[in-house]
């Protein structure tokens, strides 16, 4: 009965952490250049496969010599990101990758409220599950820890990138000035400036969430799914971040789901 019940538990406890392995390296490249590099190599073994079905000696060779230096190459090439994730290691932070830390939702929004009362506009996009690295290379890298005081400082009046938007990864501000799309939605008014475009339009083409504050009114908004939620409470955007960000598991699809949920309607 033991070895039966070890010859089942074993096969099982492998594919778990054959699984587990799997799944870290997928959030580890999720939204770096290591995605597209994994899509070529993908098509060069579909290559390797057919030039071995169909006996192409030349074309096989080629891709051996090819697959034999790709090692080498991933690991020259990716030297920095591997880099961070070590370090990532080293400090003992892979909870974070299944929990976003709450210590982060509280700096944004201790810096939406700061900045809000002063009437200084700002742009805020929070990255899940989709990755932004395509507008993190039209920014300035910064790689810092989110702050209140860091993203006060950073949307300042006159500062030399308070007029793009940063993008948080985790507990980081990746990078700060970056451009995001416009929406292009012909039902929003034509009274919503800049800023508001721009959070629509990013969250109409990834999963992100984006928090707005309006250097007119002071009024704090935040975009999910492309729907713009106006007019938020502090109380209320730490609720909805939680929501949203901080568990997954519990993510409600769009922000207006979230509030029908809730009966809370904002105007």
């Amino acid at each position: 009965m033991v070895e039966f019940l070890l010859n089942v538990w074993k096969p099982l406890l492998e594919i778990v952490i054959i699984w587990f392995v799997f799944y870290m390296l997928f959030l580890f490249i999720r939204g770096t250049r290591a995605v597209q590099v994994l899509k070529g190599l993908l098509i060069l073994f579909i290559a390797f496969f057919i030039a071995q079905r169909l006996q192409l000696t030349t074309i096989n060779w080629v891709l051996t010599k090819l697959f034999a230096i790709s090692v080498v190459a991933f690991l020259i090439i990716f030297q920095p990101e591997l880099r961070r994730g070590l370090a990532r290691i080293g400090r003992g932070r892979l909870s974070g990758l299944f929990l976003k830390e709450e210590e982060t939702i509280d700096e944004i929004v201790k810096a939406c409220g700061w900045l809000a009362k002063r009437k200084i506009g700002a742009l805020i996009a929070i990255e899940r599950e989709i990755g932004l690295k395509t507008y993190l290379e039209g920014g300035v890298p910064l790689d810092s820890k989110a702050t209140s005081e860091l993203i006060q400082t950073i949307f300042m009046p006159n500062a030399p990138l308070h007029d793009g938007g940063i993008i948080i990864q985790e507990e980081s501000i990746a990078a700060a000035g970056c451009l995001f799309p416009l929406t292009e939605n012909p039902s929003i008014s034509k009274t919503m400036g800049t800023r508001h475009r721009a959070a629509i339009g990013l969250t109409e083409e990834t999963d992100a969430i984006c928090v707005v504050v309006s250097e007119e009114t002071g009024a704090i908004s935040m975009a999910v799914g492309g729907n713009l939620t106006r007019d938020l409470e502090l109380q209320n955007l730490k609720k909805v971040l939680r929501e949203l960000y901080w568990p997954r598991s519990e993510q409600p699809r769009s922000l207006f789901e979230h509030f029908r949920r809730r009966k809370v309607y904002t105007s």
